[in-house]
């Protein structure tokens, strides 16, 4: 490659920047404070219990998961596929990556009863477990993502960027692949599909997709540069197509819960009798998350603003999904012993009530506010922004 990008940091002046910090300061804060609240006084004061296990937390952690693997698509378009519109903003694609995991992963972290106790789950690993191997996972994603970055950064080490790239690929599908049958081998009735996999993989492109596009937005407002339109259609078609794949796994999944006699009533408690798991599946998920996104981009003229809407509905529809997908296959209840009869005090056949507390959304809230800050102050302190957002070809630097 004979020609290179100029990086520089994120620029602006000293006093606006650490507003902006003080601003993200906020959300992570409160998520401190939630969580030292609970870690003093208990999950009692959550909305969780022996029946629903994975809160609101939860939900905010998975999501940033599995948006942190599809946010790097766009840095492995140009490094491993040759799509040279994308190689301006690899640097930022492979940092937001990170960040994303990051926060997810000191959500996760944070929620579980015993924080403290996560050295043990290090130390002494449970090789038939799929949620112990994912340490493993979480591991290799960030060493290869962060080598990867490295490669692309460093002109000497250039000629490495392809093979790094490729290796990042590689832990990011067996990530996501891990993350969605960590749900699809799950005995619970709503799960208990191997569609997970190739569904979750679709949300990780629309969720990363539409994230990145959002910070790429919210620094070039910053700097006030332009981005080029070749990159921006790229990235339409990037999302649409991922939005559109998104529909076509949850509509084949919900069909083919309904298609199984033994399931049937799973579907009919996701799609009509759910209430709120209901409500988030339909005007969430499938319409907020979907279908109007997918409407705003395959319009022949797609406004900046038009753009910006359909990724922000993409990440709201997201945080539906989440929400139903875990919380609602908590909420279901379980069936121990197929075609017989069950009776006891413990809530057998009911639909389990769940309301999420206050410290589970500021300690969720607080990841996403974490990610926020990593991005910030990693684009501040290092040369990842190209010097023109409006360069459309070129190696990396």
């Amino acid at each position: 490659m004979a020609e290179s990008f100029v990086y520089h940091e994120l620029a602006g002046a000293s006093r606006r920047y650490w507003k902006l910090l003080a601003l993200l300061a906020v959300p992570v804060l409160l998520g401190a404070a939630a969580y030292f609240y609970v870690e003093h006084y208990g999950h009692i004061v959550t909305g969780m219990d022996n029946q629903i296990v994975w809160g609101m937390p939860h939900v905010f952690a998975v999501f940033l998961v599995v948006a942190a693997t599809g946010a790097l698509n766009v840095a492995l378009a140009a490094s491993v596929f040759g799509k040279t519109e994308y190689l301006p903003v690899a640097p930022l694609s492979a940092l937001l990556s990170l960040a994303l995991l990051v926060g997810g992963l000191a959500v996760l972290m944070l929620d579980l009863g015993r924080s403290d106790r996560m050295i043990v789950a290090i130390t002494q690993l449970n090789s038939e477990s799929i949620f112990a191997l994912r340490v493993i996972f979480y591991d290799g994603f960030m060493a290869s993502v962060g080598v990867y970055l490295w490669f692309l950064l460093e002109r000497r080490m250039n000629r490495y960027v392809k093979p790094a790239a490729i290796v990042a690929f590689l832990w990011q599908l067996l990530l996501i692949t891990s993350t969605g049958l960590e749900f699809g081998f799950n005995f619970r009735e709503v799960y208990d599909s191997v569609l997970y996999a190739p569904m979750f993989i679709a949300f990780s492109s629309a969720y990363g997709t539409a994230v990145f596009v959002l910070v790429l937005f919210a620094v070039c407002a910053w700097e006030e540069r332009p981005v080029s339109e070749a990159l921006l259609r790229r990235l339409r078609n990037l999302l649409g197509i991922s939005v559109g794949a998104s529909l076509f796994f949850a509509v084949l999944f919900l069909a083919s819960k309904y298609e199984l006699v033994r399931s049937r009533d799973v579907a009919r408690f996701l799609l009509v009798d759910g209430g709120v798991y209901t409500a988030l599946l339909w005007l969430g998920q499938l319409a907020l998350g979907g279908i109007v996104p997918l409407a705003l981009l395959l319009r022949s003229q797609v406004s900046r603003a038009a753009f910006a809407t359909a990724c922000a509905l993409v990440v709201i529809g997201g945080l539906a999904q989440m929400y139903v997908t875990l919380i609602g296959g908590q909420a279901y209840p379980q069936i121990l012993f197929p075609g017989m009869i069950e009776s006891s005090s413990f809530f057998d056949g009911e639909i389990h009530p769940y309301t999420p507390s206050v410290p589970e959304v500021l300690l969720g809230l607080g990841g996403m506010g974490l990610a926020a800050a990593i991005v910030a102050v990693a684009l501040r302190a290092l040369a990842l922004l190209p010097e023109r957002f409006d360069q459309t070809a070129g190696p990396q630097a």
